[in-house]
C-alpha cells in the first residue's frame, strides 16, 4: 500500500508522544483526519490503512 509521507510523519509524531505518555487530542485527531482523507482518496478501508500506517511506523521492515 502506498502511504503518503505526510501521513507517516503524523503517525511518527503521534507514536513519539504515545511513548512519552504525552499524546495530545490534537495530534490524535490530525492522524485520524488524514487517515480518513487518504482512505477515501485511495478507495481503501480506513481501518486497513490505519493498520498499515501503524505497522510501517511501529514495526518497519528492516529489509526495506
Amino acid at each position: 500500500m502506498d502511504i503518503p509521507e505526510d501521513l507517516l510523519e503524523l503517525e511518527r509524531a503521534a507514536w513519539a508522544e504515545i511513548q512519552a505518555g504525552q499524546l495530545t487530542p490534537d495530534t490524535a485527531a490530525a492522524v485520524q483526519a488524514r487517515i480518513t482523507e487518504v482512505a477515501a482518496e485511495a478507495g481503501v478501508g480506513r481501518y486497513e490503512l490505519e493498520m498499515a500506517v501503524k505497522k510501517a511506523v511501529r514495526h518497519p521492515d528492516p529489509e526495506a
